[in-house]
């Protein structure tokens, strides 16, 4: 059955409040869109950030401050929660990635795209011809695989894993597309992101709104700056407030409120190292590259929540594997177990589901065990190499449909 396109089907809550059921473009409203974003962010409301910027929350030293205090971390995770939720929907965070690791990241992302043009490999993009920019889909098992070590400099990050469990839980998966706009590059026309965001009106408009209200809690969009980002090189443009609104899905696909975007979005400047996380569901478009020789990187993120699906397929056995070594001499080294988890995170799938249970079955609890489970068992008892991948290969094989 197709969604409704001409009339606003309603239903009453509990309360008595009447609202759509399935929205259409007749719940568009600008002047209701206008109401909800022309706000300021006032800083009296975010006690960890540094300061607002253009209506964005900046955060830094005040933030790192608490970062090993167990008895604030939550507390800074539900200060970004109300930011993401109900403030700008958009958080920077200065220097969330050290400048030598992100050097490293950079040579090693550089090495990958200098291999697939000596392939001949011309990626698309979400918003560029074939070829006119530089793209490594996939780079999360790529990055791991080829580079372990830089890898895990790079992904045992604090910040990363702050935000992200605080919008998502625990059990998220990371996933990585590594974008160069060259000079002359394109700004994007203003959208949402996954998954509603990747539909075009007459898809989203086939589901109902609380899957409109379910969709930006399913990933948090991010990315890290790895180049300076002047304005002139087309930095993210933003319009802070715009995730709260309900229709949003349907809205950004109306010209009106293209124009509106156009004429109000803000932008913000970044140093290389810095990231920005936000809402998936706020307004968003990334800008022209204007500079005449910055060719503009960013590792952009896409975190999702365990209850979800990614957008991309990750090879997290291979990412494992490799990652083995890596992490049992950090382990040795003393590196503290916070870490060490965020790393196994970042490397391996963390959730049991789906599965086959006929095959592989709870043991001691709801779910089977998984793979993140089952890499960190091999790391804390000691196992070698040839033991986990004959583990992997096992667990891959039980979750596997039998007929």
């Amino acid at each position: 059955m197709s969604a409704p396109t001409t009339q606003r089907a309603t239903s009453t809550s509990s309360a008595g409040a009447a609202g759509p059921v399935w929205f259409t473009p007749a719940d568009c409203d600008l002047a209701e869109f206008r109401a909800t974003v022309e706000v300021q962010t006032d800083l009296a409301d975010y006690p960890y950030a540094d300061a607002v910027d253009r209506n964005v929350l900046i955060y830094g030293e005040r933030l790192r401050a608490h970062l090993a205090d167990e008895g604030t971390y939550r507390d800074v995770q539900a200060e970004l929660v109300r930011a993401l939720r109900e403030g700008p929907g958009i958080v920077v965070f200065q220097q969330a990635f050290a400048p030598d690791v992100v050097d490293a990241a950079t040579e090693a992302f550089q090495a990958m795209i200098a291999e697939q043009k000596a392939a001949g490999q011309v990626n698309g993009d979400h918003f560029a011809a074939p070829g006119a920019n530089d793209r490594i889909w996939g780079a999360l098992d790529k990055f791991a695989v080829r580079y372990p070590e830089q890898f895990a400099d790079y992904y045992d990050n604090e910040i990363l894993a702050l935000v992200s469990e605080a919008w998502l839980g625990r059990g998220y998966q990371v996933t990585s597309q590594v974008n160069v706009v060259n000079p002359g590059g394109k700004a994007q026309r203003a959208h949402r992101d996954y998954h509603l965001g990747f539909m075009d009106r007459e898809q989203a408009m086939a589901y109902p709104a609380q899957v409109h209200a379910l969709s930006p809690v399913l990933t948090l969009q991010g990315a890290v700056a790895h180049v300076d980002m002047p304005v002139e090189t087309g930095p993210t443009l933003y319009l802070p407030h715009s995730q709260k609104y309900p229709a949003g899905y349907i809205a950004f696909h109306d010209p009106a409120f293209t124009a509106y975007f156009e004429e109000n979005y803000v932008q913000l400047p970044l140093t290389k190292g810095d990231a920005a996380f936000f809402n998936p569901a706020l307004f968003h478009g990334a800008g022209t590259n204007v500079s005449a020789d910055v060719r503009r990187m960013a590792n952009l993120l896409q975190v999702s929540s365990a209850f979800g699906r990614a957008m991309e397929t990750v090879d997290t056995r291979a990412i494992s594997t490799s990652m083995f070594a890596t992490l049992k001499a950090r382990r040795a080294a003393g590196v503290p177990e916070r870490r060490l988890r965020n790393l196994v995170t970042a490397a391996a799938e963390c959730y049991a589901f789906p599965t086959n249970l006929d095959r592989d079955q709870p043991i001691g609890g709801l779910a089977p065990q998984s793979q993140a489970e089952l890499l960190w068992q091999a790391l804390v008892e000691d196992w070698d190499a040839e033991a986990l991948a004959t583990a992997l290969d096992a667990q891959a094989a039980r979750r596997e449909f039998a007929g």
